[in-house]
């Protein structure tokens, strides 16, 4: 089982091969269509001429990332900012995991050292760590023991919260649905 966004079918199949590529769409789901986020990786590679790569990405000129990442049309809406970020995670996974973005997943003794090895993630607080451990428990089988009580209601089988339960239009209906009650509650009870 894999993610499968309404998105090129190439940049779904980037997600798929690519951990690097599927943990840079978690670092730019942030402010845009979470389909521009998790189509972002595939044009950066469009751009690199190859899959990104952790030590090229953490290495390179921050000047020419910025360019890159801003040229129309932009992979995020704040191009200056993701780049560096997608650099600083680029450069925690070359000094912990050896610039290989699967080993922060695929060692962890359990749920609750994953979410603490992705929530060490520069960008990722909590909600954002869980949310990409119930990506990765639900569409890429990395299922430690308690990972579903590390992601907390994000790993509920039948949520509909996350980037984590989008299979198909329907489901990523029931997702929209579900954060835009989120949202409202939350004006409610400011309010």
């Amino acid at each position: 089982m894999t993610l499968s966004l309404p998105i090129d079918p190439e940049a779904n199949r980037l997600l798929e091969r690519s951990p690097l590529a599927l943990l840079t769409g978690m670092v730019l789901d942030q402010q845009i269509p979470l389909e521009k986020a998790f189509t972002s990786p595939y044009v950066l590679a469009q751009r690199l001429g190859h899959d990104p790569d952790a030590r090229e990405l953490a290495g390179y000129d921050p000047e020419v990332l910025v360019e890159i990442f801003a040229r129309p049309p932009a992979l995020h809406r704040f191009p200056k900012a993701m780049a560096a970020r997608v650099q600083q995670v680029c450069q925690v996974l070359v000094d912990r995991y050896d610039g290989d973005a699967a080993r922060l997943w695929s060692d962890a003794a359990d749920g609750r050292e994953l979410l603490r090895r992705i929530g060490e993630l520069p960008g990722f607080g909590k909600q954002k760590a869980q949310i990409f451990v119930a990506l990765l428990g639900k569409r890429y089988d990395v299922r430690p023991d308690g990972w579903r009580e590390a992601a907390g209601g994000y790993g509920d089988a039948d949520a509909y919260r996350s980037v984590a339960d989008i299979t198909d239009p329907e489901s990523l209906r029931r997702v929209r649905e579900s954060k835009q009650a989120a949202k409202a509650a939350a004006k409610a009870a400011k309010g």
